[in-house]
């Protein structure tokens, strides 16, 4: 199984649950905003500590709280693209790209599928909403993850961005075959890209 996720939480007044065995490809966490979708990507990616649970991507234990196993952030190797891109504005593409290993070379053609090479010398607020997500898409792929988290990747975009996007999404799941753990609230997005939909309720 790619992604083993059993957990709860409580956070304010409502209380988060999910049980989610799946396998390989894209699963998608589909529901309304509220539901705690994000917060279970935060969970799976060490951001935020389940009250109970266990959480398992491919065969290994980031979080077990019976048996006191909780991995940092760093050591879980989840590649986390987040709703807003997430780019540091004082750092050319180049850079923000080479964030995710420094004093490493950057290797382009791991990622030339996002088609970003013309965007290297360009500053963060000069990029569209599709290209911020494709640069960010690349700098989490090019930290060498054993995972994905995509939290709403194709939000706030027009329909030629959502395309752009759509079609990395597919490349890393059919292509790339990685493990990927998705939120959207959007029925078609979800059809088109989940292998499973998982449906969450407020």
């Amino acid at each position: 199984m790619s992604f083993e996720i059993r957990l709860r939480k409580r956070l304010g007044d409502r209380d988060i649950a999910l049980d989610l065995a799946a396998g390989a490809g894209a699963t998608i966490l589909f529901g309304p905003s509220g539901a705690g979708k994000t917060s279970v990507l935060n969970m799976v990616a060490g951001l935020l500590r389940p009250d109970a649970g266990t959480i398992r991507v491919a065969g290994e234990t980031l979080f077990d709280a019976s048996a006191g196993i909780d991995l940092p952030p760093e050591r879980r190797r989840a590649g986390y693209v987040f709703q807003d891109a997430r780019l540091f504005p004082h750092l050319r593409v180049r850079d923000n790209l080479r964030y995710a290993f420094p004093g490493r070379p950057l290797d382009l053609a791991r990622i030339a599928f996002l088609g970003i090479d013309q965007l290297l010398d360009r500053w963060p607020r000069a990029l569209s909403g599709g290209e911020a997500r494709r640069v960010a898409i690349g700098r989490a792929l090019l930290s060498d993850p054993a995972f994905l988290l995509l939290d709403e990747p194709l939000s706030s975009l027009d329909a030629a961005r959502r395309e752009e996007i759509s079609v990395a999404i597919e490349h890393l799941r059919d292509v790339a075959r990685l493990p990927i753990l998705m939120v959207t609230h959007d029925a078609g997005e979800a059809r088109r890209l989940g292998m499973r939909i998982v449906p969450m309720d407020a």
